[in-house]
């Protein structure tokens, strides 16, 4: 197949840059990826190894236009807080796509978004209607937790013995943000994938209790799960540093977790990718070695 520009959003986060690197080993050329964020300057070193660089607002629709101008793929990353501007942001980006004429839309959204009775869960059900509803080709990718959410803690939780959460025994099936980016690269490099919905996790799901007894085996200290109600857990994350409404979603999407709304077993991450995903004890090793 022909590779016309691929739209990268969010090239500034760590789920963007990942995508970009892996559109770059599966062998499109820099030229044709279009790495798009708000602040540029913090992607000049991908213009630096010829890749486009352009500026994309999600709350401006004029950069909009101008940076998904020419592009054939783009891939939709959602954006994090404001909860109460996502779907309005989501929806300009699509307009945006659709009056490019770009011919396949690839939209990173969260397990069971459909079912999701979370915050986070309802704002991409609305925009995975709204992509169906405007009509253009469409792919979901329902990227379930990271394992970074988890690894990104260790100083604090070893530090303190304790993994903090609200998500009682509920099941997540996480897997590491690269894995993720592969998934959506492999998506907007090959064909057929048009109309999927995939509900992307790790082959191997575990409860809180279960990481902190996994920290425990890989950091050889007793680590113990603190469960507390979600009210609570808002609490310590905003006394850690948190703004109050993220705090707020974190702690909602810990609920969910309680749901099941973060588990999955479809094994469309491993199909994807084509290989098993990276595992719990596979990051924790990483993450304590660096």
């Amino acid at each position: 197949m022909t590779i016309m520009p691929i739209v990268v959003t969010g090239a500034t986060g760590q789920l963007g840059r990942l995508t970009v690197e892996a559109l770059l080993r599966r062998g499109i050329p820099a030229a044709d990826i279009i790495a798009t964020g708000r602040d540029i300057a913090r992607i000049k070193d991908l213009a630096d190894r010829g890749i486009t660089v352009r500026r994309a607002d999600f709350a401006d629709a004029d950069s909009l236009a101008e940076a998904f101008a020419g592009a054939d793929r783009l891939l939709l990353i959602s954006a994090s807080v404001p909860v109460g501007e996502r779907v309005a942001n989501h929806r300009r980006v699509i307009d945006a796509a659709v009056s490019a004429g770009v011919s396949l839309v690839v939209y990173t959204s969260t397990t069971h978004a459909d079912t999701a009775g979370t915050v986070i869960g309802a704002t991409h059900g609305e925009t995975e209607k709204y992509l169906r509803d405007r009509g253009i080709p469409g792919v979901v990718l329902r990227n379930g937790w990271y394992l970074e959410n988890y690894t990104g803690q260790l100083p604090q939780i070893l530090q303190n013995g304790a993994v903090v959460g609200a998500a009682g025994e509920g099941r997540i099936s996480a897997a590491s943000r690269a894995d993720y980016a592969e998934a959506a690269a492999v998506v907007l490099t090959t064909e057929g994938h048009a109309g999927a919905v995939y509900e992307l996790g790790g082959d191997e799901s575990f409860t809180l209790t279960e990481l902190a007894a996994a920290i425990s085996a890989a950091a050889g200290k007793q680590v113990a799960y603190a469960d507390l109600p979600v009210t609570d857990f808002a609490q310590v994350l905003a006394a850690a540093g948190l703004p109050a409404e993220l705090a707020e979603v974190l702690a909602d999407a810990d609920r969910g977790m309680n749901r099941g709304e973060m588990y999955t077993d479809s094994g469309d991450l491993r199909r994807l990718i084509g290989r098993p995903p990276m595992t719990l004890a596979e990051a924790l090793a990483v993450a304590l070695h660096q």
